[in-house]
């Protein structure tokens, strides 16, 4: 049986991000970034949610060069679109002309996604219901509404899971009725620095039901 991992904010080809990071060059947080990727095995499915690259042409067909890589391997790739890819509206009117490119990668190019773990409805979008990297929330029109559902999100490049909330036992002291920020789970590389498995979403919604 295949397994399904996440990812968001990869940002390949990306010198500020790649330093922000602790890189010395882009070339090291790219192998870094493709390194934490091969980890998942082929047949299995990697849900990446945004911000493949930097957005510019030349650094998003590298990036679209490279995850093909790892469509050639044989693993499944979903994209939830971000910000800094050309495929977003938000960034991009013509974001329908870019489609191509992507889905020559992608077996899906969406803005959003809706999954079911640990007997939950689960959300995919890059952004938060609530929270950003700036002062403000941006691009509020392209979020979704918070009706209740867990959402896993990118976007914000925090070092948290839990938008704010540094761990599990944190979030059980919310109790039964989580607040917004145990409902949000932050699955970008940030966080991480690694994929996530679905396994590991499980935990963590149970961690906030607990």
């Amino acid at each position: 049986m295949s397994g399904t991992w996440f990812t968001s904010d990869l940002h390949l080809g990306h010198a500020t991000v790649a330093k922000d990071r602790g890189f010395a060059t882009v070339e090291e947080h790219d192998y870094a970034i493709m390194q934490t990727l091969r980890q998942v095995p082929a047949g299995d499915q990697l849900w990446i949610l945004g911000d493949l690259s930097i957005g510019s042409n030349a650094a998003e067909l590298l990036a679209l060069s490279m995850l093909n890589d790892l469509r050639m391997e044989g693993r499944e790739l979903h994209l939830i679109a971000g910000n800094h890819d050309t495929c977003h509206p938000v960034g991009n009117r013509n974001s329908h002309r870019a489609q191509d490119r992507f889905l020559e990668v992608f077996a899906s190019v969406q803005l959003f996604a809706r999954r079911r773990i640990e007997g939950r409805t689960v959300l995919l979008s890059h952004y938060p219901y609530s929270g950003d990297h700036t002062e403000f929330d941006r691009d509020v029109e392209f979020r979704l509404q918070d009706r209740g559902a867990y959402l896993l999100h990118g976007h914000t490049h925090s070092s948290d899971v839990f938008s704010g909330l540094s761990s599990p036992q944190t979030i059980r002291k919310i109790g039964r009725r989580p607040e917004l920020p145990g409902r949000q789970i932050h699955i970008g590389w940030d966080a991480h620095r690694s994929v996530v498995p679905i396994e590991e979403i499980a935990r963590y919604i149970e961690a906030v039901e607990s």
